[in-house]
């Protein structure tokens, strides 16, 4: 039982986590305007506080970088439903642990979001993104605040199921 709720859990927070991931690459591979006044604030910050160059780099590049990095997890997190289906269908007998690729995937997300609240909390950015007059109010913080804390939720839980397995098997 104990491990069915582990792995009902651990869904529910990779569903979302990609959810949050999946429906922003299109405003960070496209310049959204949304997006260049993040990455562009963000950009001048880093300008001032840890020279022009890498402010300048992260004003242009950032937003490809952490969509690429979120592209990447949610890979990661959805992948055991694509590997599940290739072992159902016979096309591969040996397949990932879920809980290896939810806790891999988990610790992704908290890390790409821990940098996301960072840059939120202590850059001219703040809590609620204003940009052409309108406050989002607060809801892209939230969003990232919550995928860090359950990130790291769910590779703990996930560590300690493989954890349990393994120690089960011997």
């Amino acid at each position: 039982m104990k491990q069915k709720m582990i792995a009902i859990a651990s869904w529910l927070i990779a569903l979302w986590s990609a959810k949050v991931f999946l429906f922003s690459l299109p405003y960070k591979f496209t310049d959204h305007p949304d997006t260049l006044h993040i990455f562009g604030s963000i950009g001048l910050w880093m300008q001032e506080t840890l020279g022009v160059n890498i402010g300048m780099w992260f004003s242009t590049y950032g937003a490809y970088v952490v969509g690429s990095v979120e592209l990447i997890a949610s890979l990661v997190l959805l992948s055991p439903a694509v590997f599940w289906l290739l072992q159902r269908f016979n096309v591969m007998k040996a397949v990932p642990s879920q809980h290896l690729l939810h806790g891999f995937g988990g610790l992704m997300a908290a890390g790409v979001m821990i940098g996301a609240v960072f840059f939120h909390l202590f850059t001219p950015l703040g809590i609620e993104v204003i940009h052409q007059g309108k406050g989002d109010n607060g809801s892209l913080f939230y969003a990232a605040l919550s995928i860090l804390v359950l990130g790291i939720f769910m590779f703990v839980i996930n560590l300690f199921a493989l954890r349990n397995l393994k120690a089960k098997s011997f």
